[in-house]
């Protein structure tokens, strides 16, 4: 299946995964943008960064493959394999972000933007019963399984 296909098959997961992708990207260069404020800024801007370390695990699963891990984080990471799960892992660090703007606001509320509009794409996947598909692109269905 080719990237348009993916996207054609109106499955939502696929959006979710494409919008994780995105909020890696976003996380990291927001994240290292605002962390030279000298206030609380700081503190969210490490929670963007850690955020977009553990996304690029979550969302590239042929990095399970690649990297060394400990066990303990291979586990973490292998407990958002469903829709439902991923929903509310991206909720939690949309929110994250979002109570950012009680300190000062900031770049960091494209980054909530956007988690929450990948939390969304995995919870309506889930509401209409599409199962999870990984995007081969990114190292799903299979293609982590070939390079062992």
């Amino acid at each position: 299946m080719t990237l348009a296909e993916e996207f054609r098959s109106r499955n939502f997961s696929i959006y979710g995964q494409w919008l994780g992708v995105l909020c890696i990207i976003l996380g990291f260069a927001l994240g290292i943008a605002n962390i030279f404020h000298f206030n609380l800024l700081i503190l969210f801007s490490i929670i963007l960064l850690v955020s977009s370390f553990i996304l690029i695990f979550v969302e590239v699963p042929l990095l399970l493959r690649i990297c060394p891990t400990s066990a303990k984080f291979d586990a973490f990471v292998r407990r958002f394999t469903t829709n439902y799960m991923r929903a509310a892992m991206y909720g939690l660090m949309s929110l994250a972000q979002w109570l950012s703007l009680i300190v000062a606001g900031s770049s960091l509320i494209a980054a909530a933007v956007v988690l929450l509009l990948a939390g969304a794409c995995y919870a309506l996947a889930g509401l209409k019963h599409q199962d999870f598909v990984g995007s081969k692109t990114l190292g799903g269905q299979g293609v982590a399984q070939m390079i062992v």
